[in-house]
């Protein structure tokens, strides 16, 4: 009996040994080789990348907002009254324009989908803070490719917004341009416009009305103004730029579950200035196309609006395969 007790007292002493907490990321600057569980605590040097390639979008898209691939095209919108989904080529060509029928655009922000429906957020709150009419379109996905789109309403206000009276523009911190869709919910990345951080909010994406949830904070350092997420890699790239138009990535990776803070969090600057980054979409996680809407503030800014490609290939591709 005693040989019994001793060999599980071994063998439980054995599994809490191998069982290390800390950074598991080989490209981290703390990267710890005999962690096997990654406590979230990666740190990471700052680095600068540029576009593998960029083209001019069409006259059609100077306010795009959103970016998703589907049916071998990059489906984009514009954030202000236009209610059109344009399908454009790797090139940003259009080669493909679906009106949406019965609906306005008051500020659509961010499309995303999952297997079965399209979502397009219209969220944006930037101007007074004090929309109560936030929604989210919910699109049946085959009749949109149909060209004969099927549509419901998910509507929501945000739990801890309290205080609905006109603020300043640009202050408040209800502004939501950024969201992703799970198997089970919507997740709403808001953007504190006086402290650059960014608020989750959790969501049904039941068609309905709704409170979202406040779930974390992460400081981003910078305004979030898009989302891209696999699922199944524990990945979301977000993207967006700080108040003087510094462009960034912001990845969320090897999380658990859906606690999107507690794996390894890296901001990656990208190599251009003054450029208003406002979709972002990938299907590998490796590769993808940002667009940016038209920046003109003459003689000072001329920046036109344009679709960029990225490989961030030397960054995940190690977690990705792993």
């Amino acid at each position: 009996m005693k040989k019994i007790f001793f060999f599980f007292l071994i063998l439980s002493i054995n599994q809490i040994q191998s069982q290390i907490s800390g950074c598991t990321d080989p490209l981290s600057k703390n990267y710890n080789p005999l962690a096997t569980i990654n406590d979230g605590s990666c740190l990471y040097s700052n680095i600068k990348i540029k576009p593998e390639s960029t083209q001019k979008l069409s006259d059609s898209l100077t306010e795009t907002s959103g970016l998703i691939a589907l049916d071998n095209l990059l489906w984009t919108h514009n954030d202000d009254t236009d209610t059109t989904i344009y399908g454009l080529d790797t090139n940003g060509k259009i080669q493909k324009k679906i009106k949406l029928e019965k609906v306005s655009n008051t500020d659509w922000e961010e499309i995303s989908q999952d297997s079965s429906y399209l979502y397009i957020g219209d969220f944006g709150n930037n101007y007074q803070g004090n929309r109560t009419d936030l929604h989210i379109l919910r699109i049946e996905k085959n009749s949109f490719l149909a060209n004969q789109p099927v549509i419901d309403t998910i509507s929501f206000s945000y739990s801890d917004q309290k205080d609905f009276t006109v603020q300043k523009p640009n202050s408040t911190n209800f502004d939501c341009e950024a969201f992703i869709v799970s198997k089970d919910s919507i997740y709403l990345f808001s953007k504190q416009w006086k402290s650059n951080k960014t608020d989750i909010y959790t969501l049904p994406k039941q068609a309905g009305n709704h409170i979202a949830q406040l779930k974390q904070t992460i400081d981003t350092k910078g305004l979030v103004t898009a989302a891209t997420y696999l699922e199944s890699k524990k990945l979301i790239t977000l993207c967006g730029y700080t108040k003087l138009g510094k462009p960034f990535l912001y990845l969320l990776y090897d999380f658990k579950n859906h606690d999107f803070l507690s794996g390894n969090k890296r901001r990656i600057n990208l190599q251009f200035s003054f450029h208003q980054i406002e979709g972002i979409t990938t299907t590998d996680g490796l590769h993808y196309y940002l667009t940016n809407e038209s920046l003109i503030q003459k003689p000072i800014l001329n920046v036109p609006q344009q679709i960029h490609y990225f490989d961030l290939s030397s960054f995940l591709d190690s977690y990705l395969h792993k």
